[in-house]
């Protein structure tokens, strides 16, 4: 089995009996040695001193006087809010129950750069035994946001740092940020599109993000991403779904939908609702789906035999931002007593 994105940090955790990832030591110590924590040369005594008591024992009791010491008032408002952070993790034991908690509640606001940490690393852990490249790669969709092109009649998904950092560099790095501030004209952005044939050139470029797909409809990398969200909502929920690509909603008894990003929930919303869309709306729509439980007795009563609607949506600036955890919170399942 091939391993794959070893930047999401499998390597600091361990899965408990149930399948979730125990918050350890390391993974904690993995925040503090972030550029935003970690002493630099003019740090002061104080805050050197905090730093070497987590990296020891990073669930130590840290009082307000020792951060309050630290002379650097941006390093002592960076040690506040990340020691806020570990001690929800540790309060929740798991790193996908610390993840769930974000959005039942009562939680501390997050950037979103670390929920896509999180994300990563929790859809690490769900691929663990993945042996299809592309499942993975369309996992990439969780936590990267994507660009998408439509070009040609194609429809491909392309991660929007990687895009964005060859438009700036012509994929030269320095180098070709020196250029293009010189004005020499850049070569066009490609990147190797993953399909059937050369999926397996995934497993070693996995961490560097540098591959599309396509995904139209009746194409692999569509489907993949079907069965990263059925893996997904069994991770969380403990159930079995089917899920589905399709052309459109054809469905009398439409009852329940889910967006999994903003733009998604405002078009899905208006056609239920039968209000109008500006005439390029449905243009947006990148992929629609059917979500059919295998169990009835998980949904409420009113779901009875009915599917659940999926859908995604790029922006007008063709970006699509998927929130997984819109399966966490908007799907019609009865709640344990």
């Amino acid at each position: 089995m091939a391993d794959f994105w070893k930047s999401a940090g499998r390597h600091l955790v361990e899965r408990t009996e149930a399948g979730w990832l125990a918050v350890t030591d390391d993974y904690l110590r993995a925040y503090y040695t972030r550029p935003e924590i970690h002493p630099v040369a003019e740090s002061c005594a104080a805050e050197n001193a905090l730093f070497e008591k987590l990296m020891a024992s990073p669930r130590a009791g840290v009082s307000p006087n020792e951060i309050a010491a630290i002379q650097d008032e941006d390093a002592a408002d960076n040690y506040r809010f990340i020691l806020g952070f570990r001690d929800f993790l540790v309060h929740h034991g798991t790193v996908e129950g610390a993840y769930a908690a974000l959005f039942a509640g009562d939680a501390p606001h997050l950037p979103a750069m670390i929920v896509d940490q999180m994300v990563h690393l929790i859809t690490r852990n769900i691929l663990e035994d993945a042996s299809d490249p592309l499942r993975v790669k369309a996992g990439e969709l969780l936590f990267r946001e994507q660009t998408i092109s439509t070009e040609n009649e194609q429809l491909m998904l392309a991660d929007a740092e990687i895009v964005e950092m060859r438009a700036e560099t012509g994929g030269f790095g320095g180098l070709g940020a020196l250029l293009v501030e010189a004005g020499t004209p850049m070569r066009e952005i490609a990147l190797d599109i993953l399909d059937e044939d050369n999926k397996a050139i995934y497993w070693e470029r996995s961490d560097r993000f540098d591959t599309a797909i396509d995904f139209r409809f009746t194409q692999p990398a569509l489907d993949a991403f079907a069965r990263v969200l059925e893996a997904w909502v069994r991770h969380f929920h403990g159930i079995t779904v089917r899920i589905q690509p399709q052309r459109s909603i054809r469905d009398e008894r439409w009852t329940w939908h889910v967006g999994l990003d903003a733009e998604a929930s405002r078009i899905l919303n208006a056609l239920y609702q039968q209000t109008p869309l500006e005439p390029e709306a449905l243009a947006r729509i990148v992929a629609l789906f059917r979500m059919d439980f295998e169990n009835s007795e998980d949904l409420i009563e009113t779901m009875d035999g009915k599917p659940v609607w999926i859908g995604l949506a790029m922006s007008p600036d063709q970006r699509l931002k998927v929130k997984p955890q819109n399966l966490l919170t908007n799907l019609p399942l009865k709640r344990a007593d």
